[in-house]
This record gives C-alpha cells, sequence and structure tokens, in this order.
C-alpha cells in the first residue's frame, strides 16, 4: 500500500447545499455522501470564488481567486494549461491522474470558437492540465448539437440518442422552458451520471497500486434540464420541498438593479409558480439522489480492493442553485442557495464525525488534497483544512464575485458568518447587507441602514485576503 493516500475527488455541477441528508434536509435521500460526513469534516459555511461555472472551476483548478487567475465570467476566456495547476503538482509528484466529467476550463464546445481558437480534441487539451486520463463531457445541452461526446457514442450504441436529445431540445437553455421539469425518457443505467459513474469504476478497475492516484470525477448534474431519471424522479413525485422567500428581489441601485434584471430574465421569474417550482425541484432531488447512489457503488468498489482505508474523498459542488428560492433559478447570485456548496472531507481512513461551522472557500479543499499528498501550490491564498481536523482555526471570512460580461461591473461579496456584505469592486457602492444571524433567508436587504464600522470591517478583511501583501 501507498504511503501516501488515494485521491478520489467528486464534483457535482450545481449542487446546492442544502440538498443533503447531513445537512439538516429531511427530504432528500443522500445515504452515501451522509456517510462520507459521519466519517470526516461537514463545511456549512463553505464558498463558491464565483457563482457561475467557469470562474469557480477555474479557482478551483489554480487555488486562486478570479481577481487573480482573470475568469470572472463565463464567457471572459479560457483558462490556460500554463497556469500552475493542482492536478499538475499531483502528477508532478508522482500522482497517476484522471479527470472523468465535465471540466468547464473553456466556453468550448458551447462557443463558437475552442481553445486558442483552433481546439484540439478535448482529452487532448484537457490532459495538459495534468492528467493523464481523460473523458470530459459538458452540459446536456451539448448533446444536441454536432459535437460528438463519449455518453453521446455510448447512447448511440444503445440507440438512445434520439430520445435524449429530444428531452433536452424541449427544455432548451436560454427559452422559455429552460426551467420546465421532467423525467428522463432514459432507463437509469443510461443516465449521463450512470455513464461518467461507469467510467470512473472502469478507470479504478486498472489501476495496480503501484502509485497513488488521483480521480476527478465531475458529474454534469444536478445542473439543468431538471430532469431526473426515472427510478428516482418517481421517489419524488409526491415529495412536498419547501421554497425560501418568492418575493424576488430589488434594488434602487442602478448598475446592481441592472443586474438582478439579468437574473429574473434568465430565470423567467413570471413562470416560477409554487407549482412549477416544486416540480422542477422533485427532479433536482432525483438527480442529487442518484449521483449517491453512485457514489455509493464507488465507496463499494473501493472497499472492496481493500483501498478505501487509503483514500481521501473529498465531495464538493461548483455553486448552488437557486431552484426558485427569491424568484430566481440558476445561480449568479450571492443568496445562500447559489454561493454556498456542499463540502464533505473524508481523510483516509475516517475520522469521528465534525461540523465546520465557519467561512471555507471552495479553493481550499484543492489545498487539503495538496496537503494529505505531501505537495502544494505555491504562493495561493488556498489554506489546507486538515488543521480543522485537529481543532484548528480557519479562515475569518469567505469571498465570492461575479462580472457577467466584462463591461460590467465586478461583484464583491463577503460572509463572516454572522453578516454578508455585497459591493461594486471598483466604486465601493454597497448594494447588500444581510444580517445573517437574526434574517438567515436573507429576506431583509439592509443595504441603506447597515451599519458603517459593520461594512468597513468587512471591507478590510476582504482588502487584507486579497491584497495580503498591502
Amino acid at each position: 500500500m501507498n504511503d501516501r493516500p488515494n485521491i478520489l475527488f467528486l464534483y457535482a455541477d450545481q449542487h446546492r447545499a442544502d440538498v443533503l441528508g447531513c445537512a439538516g434536509n429531511g427530504i432528500v435521500a443522500t445515504p452515501n455522501l451522509d456517510r462520507l460526513a459521519s466519517e470526516g469534516l461537514l463545511c456549512t459555511t463553505a464558498w463558491t470564488e464565483s457563482p457561475v461555472c467557469q470562474p469557480a472551476r477555474a479557482s478551483v483548478l489554480t487555488g486562486r481567486y478570479p481577481t487573480e487567475h482573470g475568469v470572472l465570467g463565463n464567457f471572459d476566456h479560457n483558462c490556460s494549461p500554463d497556469w500552475p495547476t493542482f492536478p499538475r503538482a499531483l502528477q508532478a509528484s508522482g500522482y497517476e491522474t484522471a479527470s472523468i466529467g465535465k471540466t468547464h476550463y473553456s466556453s468550448w464546445p458551447m462557443g463558437p470558437q475552442g481553445p486558442e481558437n483552433s481546439p484540439p480534441p478535448a482529452d487532448e487539451w484537457i490532459a495538459r492540465f495534468g492528467f493523464d486520463h481523460v473523458v470530459e463531457e459538458f452540459d446536456r445541452y451539448v448533446h444536441t448539437g454536432r459535437q460528438d461526446t463519449p455518453y453521446m457514442r455510448f447512447l448511440r450504441d444503445h440507440d438512445a440518442l434520439e430520445p435524449y436529445q429530444a428531452a433536452v431540445q424541449a427544455r432548451f437553455r436560454m427559452t422559455d422552458r429552460h426551467w420546465e421539469a421532467a423525467t428522463s425518457p432514459l432507463p437509469q443505467e443510461l443516465d449521463l451520471t450512470s455513464f461518467l459513474a461507469g467510467e470512473a469504476e472502469s478507470w479504478l478497475g486498472t489501476r495496480s497500486g503501484e502509485r497513488p492516484w488521483f480521480l476527478q470525477l465531475s458529474f454534469v448534474q444536478p445542473h439543468v434540464p431538471l430532469m431526473g431519471d426515472p427510478v428516482w424522479a418517481g421517489h419524488y413525485a409526491q415529495a412536498q420541498i419547501p421554497r425560501t422567500g418568492p418575493a424576488a428581489p430589488q434594488s434602487d441601485h442602478r448598475a446592481w438593479s441592472t443586474h438582478l434584471d439579468h437574473l429574473r430574465a434568465h430565470s423567467h421569474s413570471e413562470l416560477l409558480s409554487d407549482e412549477f417550482v416544486l416540480s422542477g425541484a422533485r427532479q433536482y432531488y432525483a438527480m442529487v439522489s442518484l449521483i449517491d447512489q453512485k457514489v455509493g457503488d464507488l465507496l463499494d468498489l473501493l472497499e472492496r480492493r481493500g483501498e478505501l482505508d487509503n483514500t481521501l474523498v473529498v465531495y464538493a459542488a461548483d455553486h448552488g442553485e437557486m431552484l426558485g428560492d427569491h424568484a430566481l433559478m440558476a445561480k449568479m447570485s450571492f443568496y445562500r442557495s447559489s454561493v454556498r456548496i456542499p463540502m464533505i472531507i473524508r481523510p483516509a481512513g475516517g475520522t469521528s464525525p465534525l461540523v465546520h461551522p465557519g467561512p471555507v472557500q471552495a479553493f481550499d479543499m484543492v489545498a487539503t488534497m495538496l496537503d494529505a499528498a505531501g505537495t502544494q501550490l505555491d504562493e495561493v491564498p488556498a489554506r489546507s483544512l486538515l488543521p480543522v481536523l485537529g481543532g484548528g482555526e480557519h479562515r475569518d471570512v469567505a469571498i465570492s464575485m461575479i462580472r457577467l460580461r466584462p463591461q460590467l461591473p465586478t461583484w464583491l461579496a463577503v460572509t463572516d458568518g454572522r453578516a454578508r456584505l455585497t459591493f461594486d469592486r471598483d466604486s465601493g457602492d454597497v448594494v447588500e447587507y444581510f444580517d445573517l444571524e437574526s434574517d438567515p433567508d436573507e429576506e431583509f436587504n439592509l443595504a441603506a441602514t447597515a451599519p458603517v464600522d459593520e461594512v468597513e470591517r468587512l471591507r478590510s478583511l476582504v482588502r487584507a485576503e486579497l491584497t495580503p501583501e498591502g
């Protein structure tokens, strides 16, 4: 057995932090993720560095904030394989590395052009970030177009591609049916989550044990379309799933009001009746439970191979999902449903359960994985959570940021767990302030009356974190 642990990094797309049994949700079925939490660390105030896919993933890839790596929106620019990345650090220290699933290190293949305007095969390009083995997938919308992905070939081999494409096309992104719920026409064994988990099992089954391995299994779900498999969709068909604050946010601040207008338009807020949202939530929960089921299969495989006791397991997501809260869908806001992520860290061999309620950055899990492997990325703000397992302190605040388009403002949000502040990075204008102790559902925006000393305290903590050298 290797002295250094194997590392299994399970990364979901758009999984909000409160849709976990171990997070206190009594409706969702997540027994395998709950098991990981019972044998490790559950971080309940883990924040994404950005509540949108590509900048969040760029931050996890590098251990840096979006203002450092420069990707502040989904279509700003591509990540660079020349950056120092955590998979390459593991690779250089002797790990055998694999990426299976969605990376979203560029806008390709959704955008008109690929990396460096002349895309090589996706697997070849992704490998340059530090992976020995790659099975690249993307959002399910891609499966209706001209691209040919491993999953599309898999469905074609099972004579199942056309009905799947029709179901996705009917709920295509940015249309008024974008958020419409549906049960997948495919059986559970042909679902994209099942396919990716199967690819992971195949790769794990060929490991010799001579070298430690790192596997990044990036599930595409529960990202929209809101389409669960028939088994789990049936399980939740009558579930009553609560919704937080149906009133849409408003603002007198011109630029922030424009941002909110974009969120409402993207969400088709006018369609978000309680019944409509509930139908979508049921399918969302179904997708989460299938991920959990497949995580259980992977844990069983590692146990059969005698490897689980020497494997660090991390579960997280790139960002959350509003799911009708505050009359919004998707992400791109700093409400807790969007900015918080699930984060579970089970060290090799497991440990007594520990819940850490303090602020945590998503990229801290990267520093944790590298720390366990005996390596690191130099001069990054990401901090290992291994000391927390021993009762140590961690961060004072968590920070998130977003810029929807290059010509628009960059919005920064910060929390210390007691309050949340949102402001314009350049002008300093405060547009949101929530007292999370008295208003945990973030219903009352106190930006106009926020205590000046508290606002300045939070700003100073942001400055110290983003410009630690002064």
